[in-house]
C-alpha cells in the first residue's frame, strides 16, 4: 500500500472570491448556531390546537418567549440569535401555562435538542433541589450530547444536570440535581431504588422518540418509565422521522398530544449527494473501501456496518493495512471506552469511525462529510430500512454542509434493497465510475474540494 493510502487527508475548503469569502462566513455562523441553513422555508403543520390553544402565536424572537433572564443569557451565550421554526413553534406550547402534551418532528439540524431543552430549564426552579425535568434518548452517545447543551444553555440559572447512563455514580441520599437525561435501562433503575421522585417531574422528554416507542426494551422501558411519572407532568416526544405504525404507540406515551410537523424531511436528501458502488462481490468491499480512501481528500467520515462482528473484523483489517479508525457499538463495549472513542472522534484525534446503528441517531459531528454504508441499513426483519437510511446519512450534511454519501452493493439483493431505500425517497442514487480518478472528480466536486 502507498504512503497516500495509509495517510487519511483533511483539505479546508479555500474562498476563492470575497462572495465566496462571505459564503464560507455566513454559512460557518450558521452552523454554530446550529440550525440549518434552510430552515425558515420549512412548512410548518400543526394538528391538535384545540380551544384557547388555538389562538397561540409562533415567536418572532428569544425574548417573545418570556425565557428567564438567565435563559436569555445562555441563548445569547450560544450565538442563538433567532428560534427555528421548531423552536418558534413549539416553545409558546411548550410554555403555556396549560403545559399541553406535544409530538414535534422536524428535519435535522432544525434545532429539536435547542427546543426541549430551553422548555426544560425554564420549567425547573433552582431553589428545588430534586429532578424537576427529565429527558429520556436511545444512546449514551446521545445522552452526554444533550446533556452537554442543556448544560451549556443553563449555565446562567444555577442548576444542575445530572447524567444517568451506565458507569455513573449511584445516589443513595437521591439526585438533587434539577434535570436529569439519561438512557431507559439507567433511568428505570434510578426510580426503582427510588433516587428519583417521579410525581415532582414536570417535565418528561423522549429524543428520537420513534427508536424510544417501537424497539424492544427501549419501548417497554419508556413506558416503565412514564408510569413513575404524575398524571400532570408535561409530555414530549421529539423526532427527526414519525412513521405512521408509532402513531398509536405515540398516543399513549403522550395522550392528546399536539403535533408540530416542519415538513422538510427532504433536507437531508438536498443537501447529502447519494452514490452507490458495485463491488461485485461481497468480499471486494474492503478493496473498494481502501481504494476510496487512497484517492479522496475526506475531513471525517464514519463507516456503518449491520453487525458488531462485521464491524470488528473491518477495523482489523483496516488498521492491519496501516489505517487509523475507531470502533464504536453497544453491546460488550465498556461505558469508557465508548466515551473515549467518542471524544477522540469529536475532537479530531481520529478521522474514520467505525460504527454499528448506535450512532445514527442525533449524534452530530460538525466535521463529518461522508458516509459510506458498507451495510445497506436492514430492519429486524432483515428489510430494507428507510429511517435508518435517513437517520445514518443525516450524520453527515449537518447544518447544511455538503455531504456525500457512498452505498456499497454487490449482489440482486443488497442492490434490491438500495432500489427500494431509493423508491422511498423519490431520490435518484447514482452509480460511481470503476474509473477512481473520475471518482476522485465526483466527490471532491462535490463536497466543494475541487481548484
Amino acid at each position: 500500500m502507498t504512503d497516500v493510502a495509509r495517510t487519511l487527508k483533511t483539505t479546508q475548503i479555500q474562498p476563492t472570491s470575497k462572495e465566496e469569502e462571505k459564503n464560507e462566513h455566513d454559512f460557518h455562523t450558521r452552523a454554530f448556531h446550529g440550525i440549518h441553513p434552510h430552515d425558515k422555508d420549512a412548512k410548518v403543520t400543526i394538528e391538535g390546537l384545540e380551544g384557547s390553544q388555538s389562538i397561540y402565536k409562533a415567536a418572532k424572537s428569544f425574548p417573545d418567549l418570556g425565557l428567564s433572564p438567565g435563559v436569555l443569557k445562555g441563548v445569547y451565550a450560544m450565538n442563538f440569535n433567532h428560534p427555528s421554526k421548531i423552536q418558534a413553534e413549539a416553545l409558546p406550547l411548550i410554555l403555556s401555562p396549560n403545559r399541553p402534551n406535544l409530538i414535534g418532528q422536524a428535519h435535522h439540524g432544525s434545532g429539536k435538542t435547542a427546543a426541549f431543552a430551553l422548555g426544560m430549564i425554564q420549567h425547573c426552579n433552582p431553589n428545588h433541589h430534586y429532578p424537576q425535568s427529565l429527558a429520556v434518548v436511545p444512546t449514551r452517545e446521545l445522552a452526554r450530547q444533550v446533556s452537554d447543551v442543556i448544560k451549556s444553555l443553563s449555565k446562567f440559572c444555577s442548576l444542575y444536570v445530572f447524567l444517568a447512563i451506565p458507569g455513573c455514580a449511584n445516589c443513595r441520599n437521591g439526585i438533587t440535581e434539577q434535570i436529569v437525561v439519561g438512557t431507559p435501562g439507567k433511568l428505570v433503575s434510578k426510580f426503582r431504588f427510588k433516587e428519583m421522585d417521579g410525581n415532582k417531574i414536570r417535565l418528561f422528554v423522549a429524543d428520537e422518540a420513534d427508536v424510544m416507542i417501537t424497539r424492544s426494551g427501549l419501548g417497554e422501558n419508556t413506558l416503565k418509565i412514564k408510569r413513575w411519572l404524575s398524571p400532570e407532568c408535561q409530555i414530549l416526544l421529539f423526532s427527526a422521522t414519525f412513521p405512521d405504525r408509532v402513531s398509536q404507540f405515540a398516543s399513549i406515551v403522550a395522550p392528546k398530544a399536539i403535533k408540530i410537523t416542519i415538513a422538510r424531511e427532504k433536507l437531508s436528501l438536498d443537501v447529502i449527494s447519494q452514490f452507490y458502488m458495485d463491488c461485485k462481490k461481497k468480499d471486494r468491499r474492503f478493496e473498494c473501501l481502501t481504494s476510496l480512501y487512497a484517492i479522496c481528500n475526506y475531513g471525517q467520515s464514519i463507516i456503518f456496518v449491520h453487525t458488531i462482528q462485521t464491524g470488528k473484523l473491518l477495523a482489523k483489517r483496516m488498521r492491519s493495512e496501516g489505517y487509523h479508525v475507531s470502533l464504536l457499538h453497544g453491546k460488550g463495549m465498556q461505558p469508557k471506552e465508548r466515551d473515549r472513542v467518542m471524544d477522540d472522534f469529536r475532537e479530531g484525534r481520529s478521522t474514520v469511525l467505525i460504527s454499528t446503528n448506535v450512532l445514527s441517531r442525533g449524534v452530530d459531528v460538525l466535521t463529518v462529510n461522508v458516509i459510506i454504508n458498507y451495510d445497506i441499513p436492514l430492519n429486524r426483519q432483515n428489510k430494507p430500512d428507510p429511517e435508518t437510511y435517513i437517520h445514518r446519512i443525516g450524520r453527515s450534511g449537518r447544518f447544511g454542509r455538503r455531504g456525500v454519501a457512498i452505498n456499497f452493493v454487490y449482489d440482486r439483493y443488497s442492490k434490491e434493497d438500495l432500489r427500494f431505500i431509493a423508491r422511498y425517497y423519490n431520490k435518484d442514487i447514482k452509480c460511481l465510475p470503476d474509473d477512481m480518478e473520475k471518482v476522485e472528480e465526483i466527490i471532491s466536486r462535490c463536497l466543494g474540494l475541487s481548484q
